[in-house]
């Protein structure tokens, strides 16, 4: 709370917080005529759950092609969804190209990066959030329905 009260100041103040404070600006609510919000959790590195992912995306925007915000929210093990190299990149690639929207747990990435000396290659189309959990919390609190197939 402390966070937003000085943020609200500085921007209320007029004054330039983008050396402040580095903040990952999320597309989620770029629709604004969004009626049906879901937000999907991946959290492990399963094929089989990663195709869930695709699957369900592709039937929900089929099903309401104009009024929905999909979020894909990965961390942990899930993570390997979004790197470069993925298998399932050029399915990812075609979702964020029809407004669904991919973010990576930055946490995540900074752990892998200290275990093995570097960082993964990521997706540059993805969205980097600092962490999973409080991101897919954040969008429940503004209406999403978290499902985690």
């Amino acid at each position: 709370m402390q966070r937003r009260t000085v943020l609200t100041g500085l921007l209320l103040a007029g004054l330039p917080i983008g050396g402040l404070i580095s903040l990952t600006v999320a597309q989620a609510d770029s629709n604004p005529f969004a009626t049906h919000k879901l937000v999907l959790q991946l959290s492990d590195a399963s094929m089989e759950k990663q195709k869930a992912i695709i699957s369900g995306a592709n039937t929900v925007l089929k099903d309401y092609p104009d009024t929905v915000s999909i979020v894909v929210v990965v961390f942990g093990p899930g993570v390997v969804f979004l790197y470069a190299d993925s298998p399932e990149r050029t399915a990812v690639d075609s979702l964020i190209s029809e407004g669904v929207e991919f973010d990576v747990c930055m946490n995540t990435i900074n752990t892998i990066k200290r275990e093995t000396g570097h960082a993964p290659k990521l997706n540059p189309r993805a969205i980097q959030v600092p962490y999973g959990i409080p991101r897919i919390m954040d969008l429940v609190t503004k209406g999403y329905v978290l499902v985690r197939p």
